[in-house]
């Protein structure tokens, strides 16, 4: 699991996260090694289980 600290920049300031994505790849690829393979393909399976997540959180939110 990726290691988020609290920042010290305002809300404002911080790049936002786009609707439907809980970790970014963007976050999460600067905490990995380099990948030697094709990148783009574990982007993209990132992408896709995150989204996943995603849904699978709003989905218990709002059934309970």
């Amino acid at each position: 699991m990726p290691n988020i600290e609290p920042s010290d920049q305002p809300v404002e300031s911080r790049q936002p996260i786009a609707p439907g994505v809980c970790l970014p790849w963007e976050v999460v690829s600067r905490e990995w090694p380099k990948i030697e393979g094709d990148a783009e393909l574990v982007r993209r399976v990132w992408e896709d289980l995150d989204s996943m997540a995603y849904t699978y959180i709003w989905q218990c939110l709002l059934s309970f």
